[in-house]
């Protein structure tokens, strides 16, 4: 009885996409994302002659264009596996939390992450890239443990609503300790306020391989996770009648989730919403199922990172604007329109 009702209540595709469509959308994105990369390796504070940035794609810097181009490329490569990561980690605790407000940067495990290297800089000296990234996990996965308890108290457990809530004051709380905890180190309280905005400016390629590591652990148990969190769409007791661990499917997605976070935030600092827009915007292409969601929020997430650096080149020259700000400002709105359309109790 209970395996036919759950069967029955499956997530369906929206809007009834087939495979085809949902296999042509994927390869629009996938061009829409190569194309992006073209234009953040043309486009910059600097005016580059296509000349230069063959050149620069093929190893030269000769020229002072050519050396541009040669700083642009490993940049839009961070803001590929950042968005990517960003956009799969929302998806990811969407899913996991069953809450559509889900986000890295709303259930402050960003801004955890954030905290936790800070005070490792600042009281215990750490200095070493790996360092930085496992102390931001850490941070990141205590939390996600702290919103999700603190968002578990009290009447009907833990509704998006309260884990929201948890979250955005978490986040709130996190950001004035790291103001409390950099505020007496004025020698790298610069270098650090610079970081927290959120950027992938400066990106080299060693910055890149230190978290690479950890990113790729963290895209493979995301990905493996999409029928366990197919299986948690249809609630605790439905996943369970299915034969589903229920604790250890949301622990290990939640880690993969988790690894993409820290990893990503001790690399460029924290950015938000790229988690919360891109699997929404996602949703209406491929519907509910995991297996197609998640790596459309991947993609998607690059795109939107991407195109956010891009942006803030152009609207700033002969300055820039941090891809975290630019992403503030898209997702912002968005937020507030999730909360309007939806009645209070029903989220």
């Amino acid at each position: 009885m209970i395996l036919a009702r759950a069967t029955s209540l499956r997530p369906a595709p929206l809007h009834g996409k087939s495979r085809g469509v949902r296999l042509l959308s994927l390869a629009g994105l996938v061009v829409a994302l190569a194309a992006l990369c073209m234009l953040s390796v043309a486009i910059g504070t600097r005016e580059v002659a296509w000349s230069d940035i063959a050149a620069a794609l093929n190893g030269q810097v000769d020229s002072v264009g050519q050396a541009a181009v040669a700083v642009r490329i490993p940049r839009t490569v961070l803001a590929v596996l950042a968005g990517a990561a960003l956009g799969l980690a929302g998806a990811i605790m969407q899913g996991v939390t069953r809450n559509p407000l889900a986000d890295p940067g709303i259930l402050g495990v960003n801004m955890g992450a954030s905290l936790a290297v800070v005070v490792g800089i600042v009281w215990f000296g750490i200095a070493s890239a790996h360092a930085y990234i496992f102390t931001a996990i850490v941070g990141a996965g205590l939390a996600a443990a702290f919103v999700y308890v603190i968002g578990s108290l009290g009447r009907g457990g833990a509704t998006p609503l309260k884990l929201a809530l948890a979250g955005a004051a978490t986040s709130v709380a996190f950001s004035s300790l790291v103001i409390a905890v950099v505020l007496p180190r004025s020698d790298i309280a610069g270098g650090i306020r610079s970081w927290q905005v959120g950027g992938v400016g400066g990106a080299t390629f060693d910055g890149i391989l230190n978290g690479l590591p950890f990113l790729a652990a963290g895209f493979v148990i995301s990905l493996l996770s999409a029928r366990k969190l197919n299986s948690l769409a249809l609630g605790d007791d439905l996943a369970a009648g299915l034969g589903e661990n229920v604790a250890a499917a949301r622990a290990v997605s939640s880690f993969g989730a988790i690894l993409l976070c820290g990893a990503t935030t001790a690399i460029c600092g924290p950015i938000g919403f790229v988690g919360l827009v891109v699997p929404h915007l996602c949703r209406l292409l491929v519907g509910v199922d995991h297996r197609w969601l998640l790596p459309f929020s991947a993609l998607g997430g690059a795109c939107l990172l991407v195109a956010a650096d891009v942006v803030g080149r152009i609207v700033a020259r002969p300055s820039e604007i941090d891809v975290g700000i630019v992403t503030a400002f898209v997702g912002a709105p968005v937020f507030i329109w999730m909360i309007r359309r939806q009645r209070v109790h029903d989220l």
